[in-house]
């Protein structure tokens, strides 16, 4: 835990300790912008949750000098498998991508976490913990944010990085467009021999949902998958139930390290900033996690609004990244509608046409997208 006594005033005030608030960090620490980062939480998180860096993001990390740490404790994988049960429908290659990172980075949030807060304290930040804002209010010269136990910080912006039920964007007034997905999603990290080995992420189509397998540091695996009704903390036989029921034959599960049951949303902020409020990461936007592309987008959001403080162009910072949100989200969404399409018509017309657009230039394309690379 941070003891360090909450100051009185700052410049930047950013809500939310996690990967987002501490890109914005570490990119105003390197500008000389001064800030206060408030997490509620008494350490960092040390669960898994996200678990994808694509290139773009570590592009990103080289300029705030915290990627070469990330890269070794990460698992570099170069192609994303598409799948219908055993069968393979497409492959999307991501070792011929303009990047200096051809590859997408597997490695558990928590790391990439504790590396850029490794950073932040190298060049003098930290995080305040534990601080929970109980309120926003700003006024016509700054902002004023309340805490829990009633102690006060004063600063002249204030950031949400407070993820979907943010504080700061309720303070703010500022609509969440969107919907929920009917289905919860399961995540579980596991011990198991998988058919199609460590080299590649796995992308399975299936009338029962989308079941993500990708490969982790230490020799485990991480699982995502849609489920009409997951229980709250999903064991060991139910991951290896949803394994044989969508890639039989594929999976014999002998570990559960981690699991969860979630609900997901696709939504976006409908502005990034009103007045001296600020929004970035799940904060102004959340969706599928199929593609891994959440956490991403928020690190770059934490990058891209550091550089319009330190530029002093706060107000290009939505018009730059409110459309990449709105084009991740609905990229997601439509990954996840195919992926689960009921109607037979649908789901036979994709598995025909997916193996004859892998010899077009479709692959490449996806790669990118799914890298981000088209955001830079």
């Amino acid at each position: 835990m941070n003891t360090t006594a909450l100051p009185a005033r700052t410049e930047v005030a950013i809500v939310g300790g996690g990967p987002t608030g501490l890109a914005l960090a570490v990119t105003l620490a390197s500008a000389g912008i001064d800030f206060v980062v408030l997490d509620r939480l008494a350490q960092g998180a040390n669960t898994s949750r996200a678990a994808v860096v694509h290139a773009r993001t570590l592009e990103v990390l080289d300029e705030l000098g915290a990627s070469e740490d990330l890269i070794r404790r990460g698992v570099q994988v170069t192609r994303f498998a598409v799948r219908d049960g055993a069968r393979r429908l497409l492959t999307v290659p991501f070792d011929q991508l303009p990047t200096a990172h051809p590859y997408t980075l597997m490695v558990p949030q928590h790391e990439t976490e504790s590396v850029l807060l490794e950073r932040l304290r190298a060049i003098g930040g930290d995080v305040h913990r534990p601080y929970e804002v109980a309120s926003v209010v700003q006024d016509a010269d700054g902002v004023t944010l309340t805490m829990t136990t009633g102690e006060t910080l004063r600063a002249a912006y204030a950031v949400g990085a407070d993820g979907m039920h943010s504080t700061v964007r309720e303070a703010a007034g500022i609509g969440f467009s969107g919907n929920a997905y009917a289905e919860s999603f399961v995540l579980a990290d596991v011990m198991m021999d998988w058919a199609p080995g460590p080299e590649e992420v796995s992308l399975t189509f299936g009338t029962a949902g989308l079941t993500v397998v990708a490969p982790l540091p230490g020799g485990r695996y991480r699982v995502v998958a849609t489920v009409d009704d997951a229980p709250a903390t999903p064991d060991l036989a139910f991951v290896q139930r949803l394994l044989d029921e969508r890639a039989p034959g594929q999976a014999k599960v002998t570990g559960l390290a981690w699991s969860s049951r979630f609900r997901v949303h696709h939504r976006v902020a409908d502005h990034y900033r009103a007045g001296r409020l600020l929004l970035a990461g799940d904060a102004a936007h959340v969706h599928s996690p199929a593609g891994g592309q959440g956490m991403n987008t928020g690190i770059q959001d934490g990058y891209a609004l550091g550089q319009a403080f330190a530029s002093g162009e706060l107000d290009g910072y939505e018009a730059r990244r409110r459309p990449v949100a709105q084009r991740v989200v609905a990229f997601a969404d439509r990954m996840t509608r195919v992926a689960t399409t009921h109607n037979a018509v649908a789901r036979g017309a994709r598995n025909i046409a997916l193996p004859l657009l892998g010899h077009t230039a479709m692959p490449r394309k996806l790669a990118t997208e799914l890298a981000e690379l088209n955001y830079r």
